[in-house]
């Protein structure tokens, strides 16, 4: 009999269970080729439950290929993506959900001419009998899924403090409020692994002060994966953090262990950097030319 997924389907996405205790997630010597371009060579990285990992890396690191790997969006061109021991085969985003993984991205992805509650309830359908957009047009959902739904995501909305729009549409509101509602969506769902792509973009100091103890939070009980260009967060929310520069991993390590990384500093200020490697001065650096 053919293996299956969480979301009960086949295993071309995911195939063969591994003896050895394995992280959460991890993806191994992952290469993506677009045309002539070498976009990533050889990735690997590590993400253990209820830890938070970031991926950084100077402009044209290969963040976002990376990152659009782990979503299923590209399919790498070598290398392998693991979930809880498996292997996952030929993976697209729309198996996310099943496979108990949730993301936001930087256009958000809202429905305009859903209510925040309707666009947060889209991504319930992990816990839904029916898919809530199959329900929405009637078809196979009942009163107690639409009343667990809504139920959750009213939960999920009052938690990120958003719940007074509810009923307004994403247009009308400002930005740092549709990123809330695409992580309330995101977070719905009840996901173990968690993928952000620059959450903290458009974002205030202080909002993005509430977005790190937000994501710290989450830690308690989700593993968290983001891709971020802001360095006093990174710092401040991340356990572990990996490096890319042109496509390759360069350093890999604890938040202190990269702030002081020579390989990392060289990569970011594209010069010698051997003076500048005392702890109290190279975090302002790369968060100089980042």
């Amino acid at each position: 009999m053919a293996d299956t997924d969480v979301a009960g389907e086949t295993d071309d996405t995911v195939a063969s269970a591994a003896t050895d205790p394995a992280p959460l997630f991890a993806a191994r010597n992952v290469s993506v080729r677009f045309g002539g371009v070498q976009a990533l060579s050889d990735v690997s990285l590590e993400i253990a439950p209820r830890q938070v990992l970031a991926v950084i890396g100077p402009n044209g690191a290969g963040k976002t290929t990376l990152f659009n790997v782990v979503c299923g969006f590209v399919t790498p061109s070598a290398g392998e993506l693991w979930l809880r021991g498996r292997r996952l085969r030929r993976l697209r985003p729309h198996q996310l959900a099943g496979l108990g993984i949730a993301r936001t991205l930087q256009g958000l992805g809202l429905f305009d001419r859903m209510s925040v509650l309707e666009n947060v309830m889209v991504g319930a359908d992990r816990h839904a009998r029916a898919g809530f957009l199959a329900g929405f047009v009637g078809i196979g959902r009942g009163p107690t899924d639409d009343r667990d739904l809504e139920a959750r995501s009213r939960n999920i909305l009052g938690e990120l403090g958003i719940a007074d729009y509810a009923h307004r549409y994403p247009s009308s509101l400002p930005y740092p409020v549709r990123k809330r509602v695409a992580l309330a969506r995101a977070l719905v769902a009840e996901p173990e692994l968690l993928l952000l792509d620059e959450p903290a973009s458009g974002l205030s100091a202080e909002e993005m002060h509430e977005l790190g103890e937000l994501i710290r939070g989450l830690a308690e009980h989700t593993s968290v994966m983001l891709v971020e260009h802001h360095m006093d967060l990174v710092m401040t929310v991340s356990d572990h953090i990996t490096v890319l520069d042109f496509g390759k991993v360069i350093a890999s390590g604890s938040p202190a262990d990269v702030r002081t990384d020579p390989a990392v500093l060289a990569a970011y200020l594209g010069e010698d950097v051997e003076q500048h490697t005392s702890e109290e001065h190279t975090h302002g650096y790369i968060e100089e030319v980042r």
